[in-house]
């Protein structure tokens, strides 16, 4: 690899240095966590667990599928009441679970969604200061960290029968924002401090759910989102669209996820995943794509997960696939069998994922993947696990759609 590849891609790292080494050990700030790529930097999470190993419960009001993030032992994230009418943004104690507050962040009449969505899918994120949250036609909203409204946006009607669930990410002074929708489609970021607009772009008009990431590409920032048509990505500054990866069959659900100086995109209906590096300009195909590999095992909604040089690939009906990440070869294939629709985790060389019934599968991945513990948490029948699993210190939070649980004991 020459020098010009490997500094096609920057680490996040480098881009989110603000955060220091420490505060990623005890704070998952947003989606995916502090670098946006499902690492967690905790070597002292469990990996095996049952009811008797639950620290606390919570009930949670209304319904809602956005993953917890955390802030210094807060607990934030996002619910729907009266059947999505009143959307509401909620803090509670890391150490007890209790609700610290509840406030209101948006009323009115709902918008359809997907017997599959909530009215509250799109996870917060916060910058140590304010927590910011997006509700689809329930807006956009900033919230001190004790809970006072700094500021709304209305972004619009999101029309369409199957409802938003992309998070919003914080790059500098910028929050971002996928917009995708039937109705209208774009790019927003907004000034994080007021919430006036900084840049609007528009993109391909069709429903959408993936949360953009940020990297930096031949000496420049680029935000990366994946898409129905394929992955664009846009300057941070002004949201200049930069380039373009054609796609597979549409939909683009799982976010991108990087490894080493390449890009990995699932499509999300039955069809070809794709690697390719940063940077360039238009169609990218030709000159930046690195590999592409058929999946025809089913939908993919959970976003794909690197360990080292292995690629994982869940499909919502419980087979994952395990890949050379360097080159696309499938290396091996797991029925773990389940549901699955919550994006994984990684942490201390392991892969956590929840099942929507509620079953955590911790999974070691090789040329074998290796089923390491299958743990439960008591749990009513409907409760439903769409939201991805936060580590909390030593601890993890897993999210079915009404009960927040703390499994694990604090060190």
């Amino acid at each position: 690899m020459n020098e010009v590849s490997r500094r096609s891609l920057v680490p996040l790292v480098i881009l989110l240095c603000s955060i220091s080494a420490a505060m990623a050990e005890t704070s998952w700030p947003r989606w995916r966590g502090p670098l946006g790529t499902g690492h967690a930097a905790a070597t002292t999470l469990p990996v095996k667990w049952d009811q008797d190993d639950v620290a606390w419960s919570t009930p949670l009001p209304g319904r809602g599928q956005s993953s917890p993030i955390v802030w210094k032992g807060n607990i934030f994230l996002t619910a729907a009441e009266n059947e999505g009418r009143e959307r509401v943004v909620i803090c509670l104690d890391g150490a007890t679970g209790k609700v610290r507050w509840k406030k209101p962040a948006w009323s009115g009449e709902p918008e359809p969604i997907h017997k599959m969505n909530s009215h509250a899918s799109a996870t917060c994120v916060t910058d140590g200061e304010h927590v910011y949250a997006f509700f689809g036609k329930g807006g956009l909203h900033c919230f001190t960290l004790t809970g006072d409204k700094v500021w709304s946006r209305n972004l619009g009607d999101f029309a369409g029968p199957w409802g938003t669930a992309a998070s919003p990410i914080l790059v500098d002074d910028l929050l971002i924002q996928n917009c995708d929708a039937d109705d209208a489609a774009f790019l927003l970021a907004v000034d994080k401090h007021t919430g006036k607009d900084k840049w609007r772009t528009s993109r391909f008009k069709a429903r959408g759910w993936s949360t953009p990431i940020l990297v930096e590409a031949e000496g420049r920032k680029e935000i990366v989102v994946n898409g129905e048509p394929g992955v664009h990505a846009y300057a941070v500054a002004n949201g200049e669209e930069l380039w373009f990866c054609k796609g597979d069959r549409g939909r683009g659900t799982p976010t991108v996820t990087p490894y080493k100086d390449i890009l990995i995109a699932v499509s999300g209906r039955p069809g070809d995943m794709f690697a390719f590096r940063g940077g360039g300009s238009g169609q990218v195909n030709a000159t930046h794509e690195v590999w592409r590999t058929a999946r025809r095992s089913g939908r993919d909604l959970p976003s794909p997960i690197v360990v080292g040089d292995h690629l994982f690939v869940m499909n919502m009906k419980g087979v994952g696939t395990c890949y050379d990440a360097g080159q696309g070869t499938a290396l091996d294939v797991a029925r773990i069998g389940g549901n699955f629709t919550a994006s994984p985790i990684a942490a201390n060389g392991l892969v956590y994922i929840p099942s929507e019934s509620g079953e955590t599968v911790v999974l070691r991945l090789g040329n074998k993947v290796e089923v390491v513990a299958r743990n439960r948490v008591s749990s009513n029948d409907d409760e439903i696990f769409r939201a991805s699993v936060t580590p909390l210190g030593s601890q993890l939070l897993i999210r079915s759609d009404r009960t927040l649980y703390c499994v694990g004991s604090p060190q």
